[in-house]
């Protein structure tokens, strides 16, 4: 699901959302203009999107702190995020910059300059150096240490941004159509003054700016759907990381007893996949010994902080990776231990495959969860018998379709588990 966040009525997400939904991503959207409620967690959100509106991101508004809250918490779990004038101004004080007055009024079509850091970002990549864009605000940010800038001009200075990887702030409104620009100069009769030639102005000016806008959120909107899976993961362990190994402190004893059965051999090299905070780590340390290789990957860098709190770290390597591309050469480990992970991927059969590239011939695959197959399913809201990929028949087709095989399956009242070798290469 895409979050928007919308401030008035005028300002919606117009050409922003024409992409999203043109990408087949769903959109939910709050009009706190109207009394809804901004949401207080990121779970189930594949990318937000806060848009403008004639309030100051330095002024107490009535959604401010839930909307700075939830900003915060996107940044955290790496959820793709749209800020436009007063949602871009959020988002930098959301990453610990600043909002504050700007030098007066900036209203109306007028020009900015990219950064040559824009040649290489993922949105803004194909726009020219040159770009006439509608301004419509008085307020300006001081970005935090980290920032990229992407667009400027002489009187505001900051006109787009980059937060991390995957935030962006736009301070001019690129989402416009004409519509959208007779919408504005009706509602703010008083600021639409300080552009007399707006309306009269603005058809070339769409006609032109419209190529670029387009390209702009198609890559947004591609951006997200691209990664919907793992933002969807990241989203909902990151808030649950600090207190998982509190919430599930019964599965600890389960997992070193999972991990156990691995038969790995003294100095070989072992993965653990969807590694969470780290409850396998010492028991696959005990099997490899001093002179082994165990390495935790997970996509979620709050759960890889928490591994590290809880003193796990020193039983094995913590990396952020997707466990579907690994950063791995091919044959180059002899085991790959993985609870809960393969029925979350988005093709598991794809990624059963990316396991076995990466193990050496006769190395052994261990798949666990602390709870039986049924009890599991249940827990994630789905039923056991529609297309789970851990059912027996369907999961032994699948191993030996990736080169894998099948050694033990058990799906007790209190864990599953299933083993498999590598012996050969992957079907096809």
């Amino acid at each position: 699901m895409i979050q928007i966040v919308e401030h008035v009525p005028q300002e919606r997400a117009y050409a922003v959302r024409t992409a999203l939904e043109a990408a087949g991503l769903p959109v939910r959207v709050c009009r706190t203009w109207a009394g809804d409620e901004v949401p207080g967690t990121v779970d189930g959100l594949v990318g937000l999107v806060v848009m403008g509106g004639p309030m100051a991101a330095y002024d107490d508004f009535p959604a401010r702190d839930r909307e700075l809250a939830l900003l915060q918490a996107a940044l955290q779990a790496d959820v793709p995020v749209l800020g436009v004038c007063l949602g871009a101004q959020l988002l930098a004080v959301a990453a610990g910059g600043a909002a504050r007055p700007g030098v007066g009024p900036q209203i109306g079509w007028g020009g900015v300059r990219t950064a040559e850091a824009a040649r290489a970002d993922p949105l803004f990549q194909a726009v020219p150096e040159r770009l006439r864009v509608l301004h419509w605000h008085g307020d300006t940010v001081d970005l935090s240490d980290g920032a990229t800038l992407l667009a400027s001009c002489d009187s505001y200075p900051v006109q787009a941004f980059r937060i991390g990887g995957s935030a962006w702030g736009l301070q001019f409104h690129l989402e416009v159509d004409e519509a959208a620009v007779a919408a504005f100069a009706e509602a703010f009769p008083e600021e639409a003054a300080h552009a007399p030639d707006l309306l009269e102005a603005t058809p070339a000016a769409i006609a032109d700016l419209a190529p670029h806008r387009d390209g702009v959120f198609a890559r947004f909107a591609a951006l997200v759907a691209g990664r919907a899976t793992r933002t969807a993961a990241r989203a909902f362990f990151t808030r649950r990381a600090a207190t998982w190994d509190e919430r599930f402190a019964d599965d600890g004893p389960r997992y070193a007893a999972a991990a156990g059965r691995m038969g790995m051999r003294p100095g070989g090299r072992v993965l653990d996949l969807g590694c969470g905070t780290g409850r396998a780590l010492p028991a696959l340390r005990a099997q490899v010994g001093a002179a082994g290789t165990v390495v935790g990957i997970d996509l979620t860098p709050a759960m890889l902080d928490a591994a590290t709190r809880s003193g796990r770290r020193r039983h094995g390597h913590l990396t952020l990776a997707d466990a579907c591309r690994l950063p791995f050469a091919t044959g180059s480990v002899q085991g790959v231990f993985s609870a809960g992970l393969v029925e979350h991927v988005p093709d598991p059969a794809a990624a059963l495959r990316e396991w076995a590239r990466v193990t050496a011939r006769d190395g052994v695959l261990l798949l666990f969860a602390p709870s039986s197959r049924a009890e599991h399913a249940v827990r994630h809201g789905r039923s056991p018998e529609a297309g789970d990929p851990l059912a027996e028949g369907e999961l032994r087709e699948t191993l030996e379709a990736a080169g894998w095989e099948p050694l033990a399956y058990e799906d007790g009242p209190h864990h599953f588990l299933a083993r498999a070798a590598r012996v050969r290469d992957p079907a096809g």
